[in-house]
């Protein structure tokens, strides 16, 4: 059994007094790629943002590493190694590719470090390098969002959360997408990916969820998801 790296256990999360995560609990082991997947307005994002503490939970607990997290500030949480790539990316578009990867190490000190991770940052997504000092404004959308994955790895973190990270790319850009978040599951990091792209995300995570309406429905291995009924009718037309 693989030990939690993160474990959501049972939490609630109301906008608003109104619950719109109902009771969920995930796992996340060491070294595993896990996905969420589910429609649109499902709630997906929101358990990201409980467990970055952005939207706390209402009820239940959050443990990362073994250590209790629910009630943490964000900046905590990151501290902490846990790193959370938001949907909307977030680039300083005036900035150039650079200033906005090194603005994900704030949290390292060891300038060593940072050039290390940098480097590293480029051999995944050499486009970047060659981009490097371009203003984030002139990116292509398939470039902004490998620029806002760059800049979540440079920090080194533990564990990975990507938001919805195929959203609005062309089918060529999705592969080489999923083929980035294979190539950092090679390296032996932990991602927690959140996804539409049903069949992509679950070739590729060692175990899924399937979330309805703020409850998960369905949870087991990505091979095991890829042929529930469930989830053929439901996300893949079949």
């Amino acid at each position: 059994m693989t030990a939690a790296g993160l474990e959501i256990k049972d939490i609630q999360v109301r906008y608003s007094r109104l619950p719109v995560i109902h009771g969920v609990s995930i796992s996340v082991g060491w070294g595993e790629a896990v996905c969420i997947i589910g429609g649109n307005g499902s709630g997906k994002s929101t358990i990201l943002r409980a467990v970055m503490g952005a939207q706390p939970p209402f009820s239940g607990r959050i443990f990362f590493d073994g250590q209790p997290i629910h009630g943490f500030r964000t900046e905590a949480v990151v501290r902490l190694g846990l790193v959370y790539v938001p949907e909307e990316k977030m680039l300083f578009r005036p900035l150039s590719v650079e200033e906005n990867l090194l603005l994900g190490a704030y949290s390292v000190k060891d300038p060593r470090r940072i050039s290390q991770n940098l480097d590293f940052v480029y051999e995944l997504l050499p486009r970047l390098r060659e981009r490097r000092k371009q203003a984030a404004s002139t990116l292509s959308g398939g470039e902004q969002q490998m620029a806002a994955i760059g800049r979540g790895l440079i920090s080194n973190p533990k564990l990975l959360m990507l938001d919805e990270p195929s959203l609005g790319l062309s089918p060529l850009l999705v592969d080489e997408l999923f083929e980035t978040i294979a190539k950092l599951r090679a390296e032996g990091l932990t991602i927690l990916l959140v996804e539409q792209n049903v069949r992509e995300a679950l070739d590729l995570c060692d175990r899924g969820y399937v979330l309805q309406t703020g409850k998960i429905v369905e949870a087991g291995t990505g091979k095991e998801l890829l042929a529930s009924d469930n989830v053929q009718k439901a996300f893949l037309g079949l």
